[in-house]
């Protein structure tokens, strides 16, 4: 009995199951050291120097324990960072589902030309966002920009507008920018959900005498919900993560009226070498970021149920 044991014993072991794939671990080896050396390492590095009063200009790097935590909860740069972050994901997000979903309707029609112009709203989308960010700076400024230019000449300003430097324009001016340079891609996934809505739930609305509006609302709308989430979703983890758009315009001016968190990140770390504490703000990020997608995804889940 001992001796026909032991084999299953052996087949059903770790080490029996890797030699026998042996193939598949070795496929998949240099993906995973990558992937355990830039990710996993550097996020437990991360965590590790929480703890530390690490600068990259000094020698001594303390244990300094929870100090960095402590020094975040009283950090009014750091609040202020997060709710300038909410602004531009509260006002750029459904802004941009908005305007996406209006286009799809629109060039889901059969209007002419209706490739060309859905490749034109795309094209911010494959664009570089350091080029657009150049641009749209371009176009706000004060001196020479095109935005002021044209406002004047229709007669709806009278003087030109700092727009980027007026500490009440330029969050709207960036989510503007952000809104248009991300609305391509809003369109795009909307028309891949209306061609999923059966034609069938519009005629038979038809049938019960449903107008246009109520078979926009009680009908598309419905159809459209998981097309409708995965873009909240999308669109709030890269809105809590924006800084390109940031760096580029205003860099995080004026007066911290556009710091987000990224750049508030960004600032700590190159601007100030600390990287402790810059990696204590990293980690309230994902601490946020992951509140939020949980939450995003339990309505999905009631949704989709």
């Amino acid at each position: 009995m001992r001796s026909s044991a032991a084999p299953r014993i052996r087949q059903n072991s770790v080490w029996f199951r890797v030699r026998k794939e042996k193939s598949a671990y070795l496929f998949l080896a240099p993906g995973l050291i990558i992937f355990s050396l830039f990710t996993v390492f550097a996020l437990l590095f991360a965590f590790y120097l929480t703890f530390h009063e690490w600068s990259i200009i000094e020698p001594e790097k303390p244990f300094v324990g929870f100090d960095n935590y402590a020094r975040l909860a009283g950090d009014e740069t750091f609040l202020r960072s997060v709710l300038n972050t909410f602004y531009f994901t509260g006002a750029s997000v459904p802004l941009g589902m908005i305007i996406g979903l209006g286009l799809a309707l629109l060039l889901n029609q059969a209007i002419r030309a209706r490739g060309l112009f859905r490749a034109i709203f795309f094209l911010p989308q494959v664009t570089p966002f350091v080029v657009v960010a150049i641009i749209w700076k371009w176009l706000y400024n004060g001196d020479f920009g095109l935005i002021n230019y044209y406002l004047l000449e229709a007669g709806i300003i009278r003087e030109p507008l700092l727009w980027l430097s007026d500490q009440n324009l330029a969050m709207p001016a960036v989510v503007l920018m952000s809104v248009w340079a991300s609305v391509g891609f809003s369109m795009v996934i909307y028309l891949a959900g209306l061609q999923g809505v059966p034609e069938e739930l519009h005629e038979a609305a038809k049938v019960d005498g449903a107008n246009a509006f109520q078979r926009f609302f009680n009908v598309t709308i419905p159809q459209l919900a998981p097309t409708t989430l995965f873009l909240a979703v999308m669109g709030v983890i890269g809105s809590l993560q924006v800084f390109t758009q940031i760096f580029i315009m205003t860099r995080g001016g004026p007066v911290e009226r556009t710091t987000t968190m990224v750049y508030y990140i960004y600032q700590a770390a190159f601007k100030f070498f600390d990287m402790g504490y810059a990696s204590t703000l990293a980690f309230a990020l994902f601490a946020i970021t992951l509140v939020f997608t949980i939450i995003q995804l339990r309505i999905n889940r009631k949704v989709t149920d």
